[in-house]
């Protein structure tokens, strides 16, 4: 009865379809285009709309470009402190 109760909850409260033996219901499928290569990619979609919307197959590449580049910022402002104090 539990199960049932919470299998229907999850499914009127939540989008996306609630398959048998799973516990998170799938979303719909975003919009995506696929691309010839990272750089074509980036100057179609842009840096973020690659990472974060997924438009395209590249996002996860997108993502460590964006992970390297505030760990570098990141670093650099804990250097920046280590010699100015």
């Amino acid at each position: 009865m539990a199960s049932h109760m919470t299998q229907l909850l999850f499914t009127s409260n939540m989008a996306g379809e609630l398959r048998k033996g799973e516990r998170i219901p799938r979303r719909p499928l975003p919009k995506f285009e696929e691309v010839g290569s990272f750089s074509k990619a980036i100057a179609r979609d842009g840096l973020i709309g690659t990472a974060l919307d997924d438009t395209n197959e590249y996002g996860p590449n997108a993502m460590i470009v964006i992970l390297m580049i505030v760990a570098s910022i990141t670093g650099s402002i804990i250097l920046a402190f280590r010699y100015l104090w």
